[in-house]
């Protein structure tokens, strides 16, 4: 009964989302125990009880929040993007405040391209396969048979937001059929703000920050010289361009070295968290790493990506400029580790965002840097919360409330919204002194059920749908809040 389990891609295949299909399973369980265990005559009012409540169900659909959860995209995030997307609509399709509608996104930066899809395709294995499946959408003549026979059940369990096949739509007309957005997106289009422009435009609420703050935050060097500025610690960076590597190669190459000893960290300056981040440790890694995000063309070139050592299939994409980085080391400290840290907003009774941070995870990695897979999948990585900062339980919280307090500070600069994840590392000294050094900020962070911001909001006194209710509802109440204003 795993998420990935074939039994709900099955029920799905005839439109029973994962809610609804365990609710049928336990109303055939009730069933089959009125028949085997008669002298029981509670089981029978229980399953009045549950017929009812179901029928409750179909008739409290229209006073339901709908939320289109906005899911895939077409940056190198995309599938964990759908990961993300399936939980949130998971948990909220479970709600009886909320009834979820799944959207997907494609496309390219001149054209959102966007599906209501149906349940079954929200299943299938990854991005690039329900955009295949929305694109080319066919059903079976077997599933079609399947189908017709299970139609009292999905008339039973099922709603009317239901739809058995993907709909091509617009922005205005998802305004038409939801109340409320979660931008389940990571990277572009969903970071940089140009989602939340296009909702604005229809007057739809949504999760996250808001247009200028998410035009910051999805560029790392914008970002950090802002923190820098104001008398945070950030790695000493530049950004690099492909017209400088065109021009002269060499002198690209020496100019990088000049200004920066081996190893530093090279990176995409406007993607997700872990997108194409890798550790440089020679020249030539350097160029490989220039001529696959400068390339042409769509395939990787084998021998540069051999050289970076890219896994098989590895995302790496292609942009006009990158940023190098220093790599940020423990420069003498007593203790040094790698932390992220997430947070809520909430509106006082004045109206004023104040933040929650939460404990921060420590972040262990088994290569140079953290994976997409080590930072989002179940089993592939590993994040202890809380951060481990000292043995001693009164200096563990009195170093996390340092820690906190800089990651707060440098929200409230960056005018974050709604919820976020900070990437930093912290450096111990002997002294007690505590230096926290900022990677990047992340405002769509990552909502699969094994990443670290479940577990944070957890430790604060959050079930995952109660932290989620609180990311929309803190969208809610800012889309009103600025309609009184204007």
């Amino acid at each position: 009964m795993m998420p990935s389990s074939f039994f709900f891609h099955q029920a799905a295949e005839i439109g029973l989302n994962p809610s609804q299909f365990l609710t049928y399973i336990i109303r055939t369980s009730l069933f089959e125990r009125t028949l085997d265990m008669r002298d029981r005559s509670y089981i029978t009012d229980l399953l009045k009880q549950l017929d009812t409540g179901i029928e409750s169900l179909q008739t409290a659909a229209s006073e339901k929040i709908r939320v289109a959860v906005i899911m895939g995209g077409y940056s190198s995030e995309r599938h964990i993007s759908v990961e993300s997307g399936r939980n949130i609509y998971e948990k909220l399709s479970s709600s009886s405040a909320y009834a979820p509608v799944p959207v997907f996104l494609t496309g390219n930066d001149n054209d959102h391209q966007m599906y209501q899809i149906p349940v079954n395709l929200m299943l299938k294995d990854n991005a690039d396969d329900i955009k295949e499946k929305a694109e080319h959408f066919a059903v079976h003549e077997v599933i079609r048979e399947i189908m017709m026979l299970c139609e009292k059940i999905t008339t039973k369990y099922t709603d009317k937001q239901n739809v058995l096949q993907p709909i091509r739509i617009s922005y205005p007309q998802l305004a038409e059929i939801a109340d409320d957005v979660f931008i389940a997106l990571h990277g572009r289009p969903g970071e940089d703000g140009e989602v939340q422009r296009q909702l604005e435009k229809v007057g739809l609420p949504y999760n996250g920050s808001g247009i200028e703050s998410s035009k910051i935050t999805i560029n790392k060097y914008e970002t950090n010289e802002i923190l820098r500025l104001k008398g945070f610690h950030v790695a000493k960076h530049a950004v690099v361009t492909i017209g400088d590597f065109k021009n002269d190669r060499k002198l690209f190459v020496d100019k990088i070295c000049s200004e920066f000893n081996f190893p530093f960290i090279a990176k995409p300056v406007d993607d997700g968290c872990s997108s194409a981040v890798k550790k440089i440790k020679t020249r030539e890694e350097l160029e490989a790493f220039a001529e696959l995000i400068f390339r042409q063309q769509e395939e990787l070139i084998e021998a540069d990506a051999a050289r970076l050592n890219l896994k098989l299939k590895e995302e790496f994409p292609r942009k006009q400029q990158f940023l190098v980085e220093e790599l940020i080391e423990r420069n003498g400290a007593a203790h040094f580790l790698e932390i992220t840290g997430g947070m809520l907003t909430k509106l006082d009774s004045n109206n004023k965002c104040v933040f929650e941070v939460f404990e921060a995870s420590e972040a262990l990695s088994e290569g140079d840097v953290l994976s997409l897979e080590e930072k989002f999948l179940a089993g592939q990585g590993q994040n202890i919360t809380p951060a481990r900062y000292a043995k001693d339980s009164k200096e563990r919280q009195r170093i996390s409330d340092v820690v906190k307090e800089e990651l707060r500070k440098a929200a409230e600069i960056l005018k974050i919204e709604g919820y976020a994840r900070i990437d930093a590392f912290v450096r111990i000294f002997a002294d007690g002194k505590v230096e926290v050094i900022f990677i990047e900020v992340n405002s769509l962070p990552g909502m699969t059920p094994a990443t670290c911001i479940f577990h944070q909001s957890a430790i604060a006194g959050y079930k995952p749908y109660e932290f989620i209710d609180k990311i929309l509802d803190y969208g809610r109440r800012k889309k009103h809040l600025t309609a009184d204003i204007h």
